[in-house]
């Protein structure tokens, strides 16, 4: 499967090794790298120390949308402050969502911030599942390079189990499904509820498989319905 952990505008090599041998440690092998070429700085291989195949095979992105165009389902990391309105998983929660979406989408990833001001809003909104790791105390945080360990040995797990992909999967049902309810929030007039949409966008993330598909059911009998309506009045 498709996992690659993505690393938006790293600023110090250093955290970009540390995140590679983290990586190698855990089982995973797929970096992304937006808008930072500092995993090229000679300090990064230095603490990447035997994980230089993954920086030998790093790959880049202009933008984090573009780093996330052929991936399914989506995590990022973020401090709870950022969360506003949406959902936010603890890195327990995370690896059993993934478990599950692993049976039946394609890709998956897992999106870091930058060391100093993480994600933008715009950012975390291209994301199905926000998360963050619960700490006693807002300082000291964790660094990048060990948010990165912390996450890999957490879902180490998903390199471990053979997934079984459930028949007749379709990996963009969910996006499809979030894109349905903005556009009847849109026909119902209440598009503009931040709170409402916002909601919409986290659980989204959550369903499983047979969830998806019954709300997809229910969207088509609910547009149908609208639209005979529609037509009654016309």
């Amino acid at each position: 499967m498709l996992f690659p952990l993505i690393l938006v505008s790293p600023a110090r090599p250093e955290n970009i090794g540390a995140a590679a041998r983290a990586m190698k440690t855990m089982g995973f092998s797929q970096l992304r790298i937006v808008a930072s070429d500092a995993w090229q700085d000679p300090a990064a291989r230095r603490v990447a120390h035997g994980a230089g195949e993954i920086l030998d095979n790093v790959q880049t992105f202009a933008t984090l949308a573009d780093a996330l165009a052929d991936i399914d389902f989506s995590v990022a990391t973020t401090a709870r402050s950022r969360a506003k309105f949406r959902y936010y998983a603890t890195p327990e929660q995370v690896e059993t969502q993934l478990l599950e979406k692993r049976q039946w989408v394609n890709s998956m990833a897992l999106v870091f911030g930058r060391e100093d001001s993480g994600l933008t809003n715009e950012e975390l909104e291209l994301v199905d599942l926000l998360t963050g790791i619960p700490m006693a105390n807002d300082y000291p945080s964790l660094n990048l390079g060990q948010a990165v360990m912390v996450y890999c040995y957490q879902l180490s797990k998903l390199n471990q189990v053979e997934a079984s992909k459930a028949s007749a999967a379709d990996g963009q049902q969910l996006q499809a499904l979030r894109q349905r309810f903005h556009q009847l929030l849109a026909q119902l007039e209440v598009s503009d509820d931040e709170k409402l949409s916002d909601w919409i966008d986290q659980r989204v993330g959550l369903l499983e498989q047979r969830d998806s598909a019954m709300l997809h059911r229910l969207l088509n009998d609910i547009e149908k319905k609208l639209t005979d309506k529609s037509s009654a009045k016309s």
